[in-house]
């Protein structure tokens, strides 16, 4: 089952991000539901979820499957490598919904909470894909302690060692970012102290310039500093929000790019950045063309699972194409044949994806702070407040 499946680590991202759950104010009262919920938020992290796992099934199915038929590897190109760039989107939400909480708590219970809404899932699939690995040495550089030592405490970007669990990549930028960003916050506003704040300034610039990709972070965090202060702008916001977004979707399907910095090169790099800024901006105001879209019942379904959905279907993927290559269900009809396969995969990997969440990703951090991850959207919307 192994086989090939940690070359997937490099096409997918974090979605574990919270949405600034709160609990009551010192000294009791109550407290207004606040707004941090924002709907274009999360279901645009459903909808990366998403992208994902269709670039999986069309990149794997045009890498391993009908690689000798160049009209498919062709026609495929375009939405796969859109496909991919949900990672970044998955950055740039990261970006935006972490700061309210590094402002609000203190670092041991920021700590804690990021834990318990990211360790559990990542902790048993990585175990899962260890025992696979010990078992079957399909890759045999991950198979060592070092390898899984630095994996399992996210240090991997400085061993040079891969992540474990396929898709896990990601997460290690993910706890960097909190990291960093919380540093930078601490020393800025909970414990104000210049040393301490140009230090932290000073790291996380570091980061960036190593790790380029880091750029999608920052941008998210200045996204959400720049929505939070009122602009006069003189064209029409959801006019802007489709040109932007139609933009977005145009440079991203030009490639798949690793962030490094010889990746700036590439003449569509800056612009899928720029206009990635620019749309995310504009989605997530009330009212966007963003909010309206992903305002429905399938689409807040799929931002709640996202996390889960994102690190189990891999699994489900590799293991239903196989199945289909070891039966020839892979014919010279490739539209049925994808049809179908992509059917099988969809299916097989919703529920096993809702067992997840509801076991591993929820149980976990409810049972610890007794209160749900996303409680504030019901909130507010049991009191009538406009949630953005």
């Amino acid at each position: 089952m192994l086989s090939k499946m940690q070359g997937y680590q490099r096409f997918t991202g974090d979605i574990s991000g919270d949405i600034d759950v709160r609990t009551p104010p010192p000294g009791g009262g109550e407290k207004k539901p606040s707004t941090d919920f924002n709907i274009a938020a999360h279901g645009l992290r459903g909808l990366a979820a998403m992208m994902v796992l269709f670039a999986h099934i069309l990149g794997g199915t045009a890498e391993h499957i009908y690689a000798h038929v160049p009209a498919y590897v062709e026609g495929v190109k375009a939405p796969w490598y859109l496909g991919t760039f949900g990672v970044e989107l998955f950055f740039v939400i990261s970006g935006f919904v972490i700061l309210p909480s590094a402002l609000r708590y203190m670092p041991r219970e920021f700590a804690l909470r990021r834990f318990l809404r990211l360790y559990p899932l990542f902790f048993v699939l990585s175990l899962l894909f260890v025992a696979l690995n010990a078992a079957t040495n399909a890759y045999p550089k991950i198979n060592s302690v070092e390898s899984v030592i630095a994996g399992l405490l996210f240090l991997n970007l400085f061993t040079g060692t891969e992540q474990l669990t396929p898709n896990a990549w990601s997460l290690t930028f993910e706890v960097m970012f909190y990291i960093l960003m919380y540093a930078v916050v601490y020393w800025t506003v909970h414990r104000r102290n210049a040393v301490g704040a140009v230090a932290s300034v000073l790291a996380a610039i570091a980061f960036v310039m190593a790790f380029p990709i880091a750029i999608y972070f920052a941008m998210g965090v200045a996204i959400r500093l720049a929505s939070k202060q009122k602009w006069s702008i003189a064209l029409n916001p959801r006019l802007l929000e489709g040109v932007f977004l139609a933009m977005t979707i145009l440079f991203a399907s030009q490639g798949h790019f690793e962030y490094v910095w010889s990746d700036f090169q590439h003449p569509v790099v800056v612009p899928i950045i720029l206009s990635t800024g620019c749309y995310f901006y504009f989605a997530v105001m009330p009212g966007s063309l963003t909010a309206r879209a992903l305002d429905n019942r399938l689409m807040r379904y799929l931002g709640t699972v996202s996390y889960s959905l994102y690190l189990v279907h891999p699994y489900i993927y590799y293991g239903v194409r196989g199945l289909f290559a070891k039966l020839g269900w892979f014919t010279d009809d490739i539209a049925l044949s994808m049809t179908f396969f992509t059917a099988v995969v969809v299916l097989l990997t919703m529920p096993l994806t809702h067992l997840v969440h509801v076991s591993l990703e929820l149980w976990p951090y409810q049972r610890f702070f007794r209160q749900g991850i996303y409680r504030q959207k019901k909130q507010a919307l049991a009191s009538g407040e406009k949630v953005a």
